[in-house]
């Protein structure tokens, strides 16, 4: 039985070590005690450089985009729901399950977007109400 050390907590690839190691040589070696909170001057291989505002514009970006689709696939699963109620009673629809499980689906999906409305205008208005 082989005992690995443990190098870092949370790493997972060895070669990641290496990473962290010089990162904590460059902060230890290149930057002076006046500086040792800035992260400015270090580079880390294997990621790149943005900015501050870069960085939460694409984040921003990506969970717009991320609320975008979801919204879009509760939107689908809505439509598609309709369309199988319009075919089971016109008679088109073969297996009315198939309209029971869209339905359900969607009902779903609704009620978890609400619910998640919600919680966040909850979060909100907690936000705006602390006192600073």
């Amino acid at each position: 039985m082989a005992i690995v050390p443990v190098t870092a907590v949370g790493v997972t690839d060895p070669s990641a070590v290496t990473s962290i190691t010089s990162l904590y040589d460059q902060m230890s070696a290149g930057l002076g005690s006046a500086d040792v909170g800035s992260i400015e001057n270090v580079s880390v291989p294997g990621v790149n450089s943005l900015t501050a505002g870069q960085a939460a514009a694409t984040r921003s970006d990506s969970f717009g985009s991320m609320l975008g689709q979801g919204l879009q696939k509760v939107e689908n699963l809505d439509t598609t729901a309709q369309t199988k109620a319009i075919n089971a009673a016109t008679g088109d629809l073969d297996d009315v399950h198939d309209y029971v499980i869209a339905a359900v689906q969607a009902q779903t999906a609704v009620e978890l977007t609400t619910t998640l409305r919600n919680k966040a205008l909850e979060s909100f208005q907690q936000i705006i109400g602390m006192q600073l």
